[in-house]
């Protein structure tokens, strides 16, 4: 058995691409467009594992760790982003990270407290949890004494 992706549904693709790429920093890998099915597909993957991607059209690289972003054309509710569980993802400078995702208007709900690990929602409430590469950073504020936000 081989993973080859985190399916997650998006009430708003423009949204859904600025919190995972320009917030991330993850890229647009592939995107399918089906008109018969009326919903789109978009894979995307951190810088790291592009790298491995080598630009293959046709289907995926299995063991490649993705995100496929669902957006259904029809408006229809979604829920329960918590009880999906979460997306994680290693990152060089935890507290560099939460600065630009703040930048951007994303609330950390869980902040770094420890150095160690941050969580925050994309547009659609599923959490995703940034843990720092390595050993944690040393404490630092405004870090250091900030509160949770809301759910993680």
């Amino acid at each position: 058995m081989e993973f080859l992706h985190t399916m997650v549904r998006v009430s708003d693709v423009s949204a859904s691409l600025a919190f995972y790429c320009d917030g991330l920093g993850l890229s647009e890998l592939r995107r399918v467009d089906n008109e018969a099915g009326r919903f789109t597909l978009i894979f995307l993957a951190s810088p790291a594992d592009c790298d491995r991607y080598s630009g293959k059209e046709q289907g995926l690289v299995a063991g490649l760790p993705m995100v496929e972003l669902t957006h259904n054309w029809d408006d229809e509710p979604y829920s329960g982003g918590r009880n999906f569980g979460h997306l994680a993802y290693s990152v060089e400078n935890i507290y560099q990270l939460c600065e630009h995702l703040q930048a951007q208007g994303i609330t950390i709900n869980r902040p770094p407290r420890d150095g160690r690990m941050a969580f925050v929602r994309s547009p659609d409430g599923i959490s995703v949890e940034l843990l720092q590469k390595g050993k944690p950073l040393d404490a630092a504020e405004p870090w250091a004494s900030m509160e949770n936000v809301g759910e993680w």
